[in-house]
């Protein structure tokens, strides 16, 4: 079963097609023109929008999925604003370091929505995937990419940067997520 991963990334689509190879599923990337105006207000609505966006050109399976980190102590930032908080990777670990400067309470959350649209539009699956956490005072780790240096597994000493690829992905937002979905259509 091929299906459409609502995204430009190619690096996101060779990475969840590696997180799937044992299954009778693969992901490409949507024809040309996708580039959807994503001003949903919560991680659910946006990918929504990607979703509607990918299937309009392709009329056919579509994955999409939208996430980021949740600080408590910043009433949930930078949340669905997560890639655009500064303008590097860098910048925005910075930033959220910043923020968190003298702050004791510092949990945390990745979340990652995935809606699945049928061939015919409509909304088939959709489910929510959470990692619990906590911002750490400093980067850890060279693994990973995004807030992952800084951010540290619940019930765990290390960060999401200092787990292998294997490990990340069965305890990711992302992975959870994706899993979800995989058991759905499985079921199908």
């Amino acid at each position: 079963m091929k299906i459409v991963l609502a995204t430009s990334n190619e690096h996101k689509v060779k990475e969840i097609n590696a997180i799937v190879a044992q299954e009778n599923i693969s992901f490409i990337l949507p024809p040309s023109g996708f580039d959807p105006i994503e001003d949903g207000l919560t991680f659910e609505e946006n990918s929504l929008i990607k979703a509607r966006a990918a299937w309009e050109l392709s009329k056919t399976w579509v994955l999409a999925d939208d996430s980021g980190l949740c600080i408590d102590a910043l009433n949930g930032a930078p949340g669905i604003h997560s890639a655009r908080y500064a303008q590097t990777p860098q910048e925005r670990i910075d930033r959220v370091l910043s923020e968190l400067e003298g702050v004791n309470n510092r949990s945390a959350r990745f979340k990652c929505c995935m809606t699945l649209i049928n061939p015919s539009g409509e909304v088939e699956f959709s489910y929510t995937g959470v990692c619990e956490g906590s911002i750490v005072n400093e980067q850890r780790g060279t693994n990973g990419f995004g807030y992952d240096p800084i951010f540290l597994l619940d019930n765990s000493d290390r960060t999401m940067a200092e787990l292998s690829e294997e490990e990340k992905n069965k305890l990711s937002h992302r992975g959870k997520a994706l899993t979800a979905v995989i058991e759905y259509l499985n079921k199908k």
